[in-house]
């Protein structure tokens, strides 16, 4: 399980990933991560979780991008320590192995 942490004075969201999913995120009730924050656009991200293990991040034609360490990325690998910003919030992203 993949886990998207952001805890900081103002907004405080943490999301979780499993396996083979695909989640959106943004600012609209129809998103799969409500993110109801400034600068977030309705649907602002993508994020997917193939059954390997591997995160993927891909923007969604958002009005201020989508940023991973610093870089803003149409789409990008995840690795755990990663930074991801959409709008003005910062996600940690983890990874927890699962428990068998």
């Amino acid at each position: 399980m993949w886990i998207l942490e952001s805890a900081g004075p103002e907004y405080s969201w943490l999301f979780r990933i499993l396996p083979g999913t695909l989640k959106t995120m943004g600012r609209a009730a129809r998103a799969d991560f409500v993110v109801d924050a400034p600068l977030v656009s309705r649907l602002h991200c993508r994020l997917t979780l193939d059954d390997d293990g591997r995160l993927d991040i891909e923007d969604l034609g958002s009005t201020n991008g989508t940023w991973v360490n610093g870089r803003k990325v149409e789409k990008a690998p995840l690795s755990p320590d990663d930074k991801v910003r959409v709008g003005r919030v910062e996600f940690d992203v983890r990874h927890e192995p699962a428990n068998d």
